[in-house]
């Protein structure tokens, strides 16, 4: 979904978080997802993957390409990230455990190669998550077994994020 559909939808303001974030423009043909939130160097979004409910990608502020490539003040704000990440979607859903990589492969599948550092936060459960009418199911935790594709109408993605955001805290 690019910016203006969300700036649309009355998501945020598309002009406050371009003049926060320079390359958030640039973000849109990753498609990380939808906006939740963002700090001084990280940007969160909804993944649109949503088999696990509050699944997201949180992407770098700024062109990186490796891991080794970031700044000391961009690994301690990433650390302050997954704490309120954590926190947040934990007291929204209950998380049993969390699950980070940082997965550029597709990036490589393009000719020329453009990857961009970001980071995919996976909450798993050993329970059945039940939130606005619906179920969601993690029939694979403890393991690593690729999970099929969920979608979610825009109206529950966008009770989702308003759900994470109002749990954030203040650090």
């Amino acid at each position: 979904m690019r910016m203006e559909e969300y700036q649309d939808m009355g998501w945020f303001n598309k002009e406050v978080l371009l003049l926060e974030c320079e390359y958030c423009k640039e973000l849109e043909k990753y498609n990380f997802g939808n906006f939740i939130f963002k700090t001084k160097y990280w940007t969160v979004f909804l993944a649109p993957q949503q088999s696990n409910i509050g699944t997201c990608v949180v992407a770098l502020n700024r062109p990186e390409k490796e891991l080794s490539g970031l700044t000391c003040d961009e690994w301690l704000d990433f650390g302050r990230l997954v704490f309120k990440l954590e926190y947040s979607v934990k007291k929204c859903f209950n998380v049993t455990v969390a699950n980070w990589g940082s997965l550029m492969n597709d990036s490589y599948l393009n000719v020329p190669p453009n990857p961009h550092v970001h980071w995919h936060y996976i909450p798993r459960y050993n329970h059945v998550v039940k939130f606005k009418g619906l179920i969601f199911k993690d029939p694979y935790f403890g393991t690593m077994k690729p999970r099929t594709f969920r979608s979610l109408p825009d109206n529950i993605r966008k009770s989702i994020i308003n759900n994470i955001k109002s749990k954030i805290p203040n650090i």
